[in-house]
């Protein structure tokens, strides 16, 4: 069962209760759960093979009429939102620098319905110390305390691929008689790449079958050469591979590739 429907039927056992009031928002909190998962996926940064590290604190910005409705389950909102964090980032291999928060504000510029979360990496006093991190969900509130800054225009695309340390797969290649096993991970599923090429779409002649709408029938292609790349086919939304559009890219450990609204992680590991 998946991380996303785990969170619902939690919440369902609740509606009877204190959270009744929660669902007449036009703000879903299931809706909030798949944002900070995409903030996640969003803003992962690999150290090296065995580490990669997520945001940890989180603030929501709601309009105020959904804030009004949702501030006093904040904290019960809030605590569910970090637990599905927290499995989350289990699923997906991810690591913290501290302990998992998330926040509502309110923010007056949203009309009802609408919604925007940014994220920072917050260490704790036992943890390294490592620089914020600026969520691409949307503009965010005032620059404070190390969340990402409110743009004057449209929200950010990350800015590049995220520093990689490179393991036995590095510019030396391959250490001899290791075996790459190759895979890549779609809403915290995984999908092995066990042939030359894997093409990716939403028809269902597709090898890994992707249902969204922004996704085309057959959208884009793996191949596991050396070095592995990814090949758009001629798609109508293209391909954005850790953060830059393209047609064409290499890929690595970690490589985060975005087709329609979907994000896929490559991964590849030796033995």
């Amino acid at each position: 069962m998946g991380v996303l429907k785990r969170f619902e039927q939690r919440l369902e056992g609740l509606v009877n209760g204190t959270f009744a009031k929660v669902f007449k928002s036009e703000v879903q909190p299931v809706e909030i759960a798949g944002a900070l998962q995409r903030e996640c996926d969003n803003n992962a940064t690999i150290w090296n093979r065995e580490r990669t590290v997520v945001p940890n604190d989180f603030i929501v910005e709601l309009s105020a009429p959904d804030y009004e409705r949702l501030s006093p389950y904040a904290g019960q909102l809030g605590d569910e939102l970090s637990g599905m964090v927290r499995d989350y980032a289990k699923q997906q291999r991810y690591t913290f620098m501290g302990p998992i928060k998330v926040h509502l504000e309110k923010a007056e510029d949203l009309d009802t319905g609408l919604y925007r979360v940014r994220s920072r990496t917050l260490a704790s006093s036992t943890s390294q110390q490592q620089p914020p991190s600026a969520g691409p969900q949307g503009p965010g509130g005032a620059g404070q305390g190390g969340y990402p800054p409110r743009p004057s225009s449209a929200p950010p695309v990350p800015s590049g691929p995220p520093p990689y340390a490179p393991g036995p797969t590095g510019p030396a290649g391959p250490m001899p008689g290791a075996e790459t096993r190759r895979w890549i991970e779609i809403n915290g599923n995984r999908h092995q790449i066990s042939r030359p090429t894997l093409v990716l779409g939403r028809s269902t002649e597709a090898d890994v079958r992707i249902d969204d709408p922004g996704v085309s029938r057959r959208h884009c292609e793996i191949r596991t050469g050396n070095p592995p790349s990814i090949q758009d086919l001629g798609s109508t939304n293209g391909i954005v591979v850790d953060g830059q559009h393209t047609t064409r890219a290499t890929l690595r450990d970690g490589s985060r590739i975005v087709v329609g609204s979907t994000t896929i992680i490559y991964r590849q590991a030796e033995g």
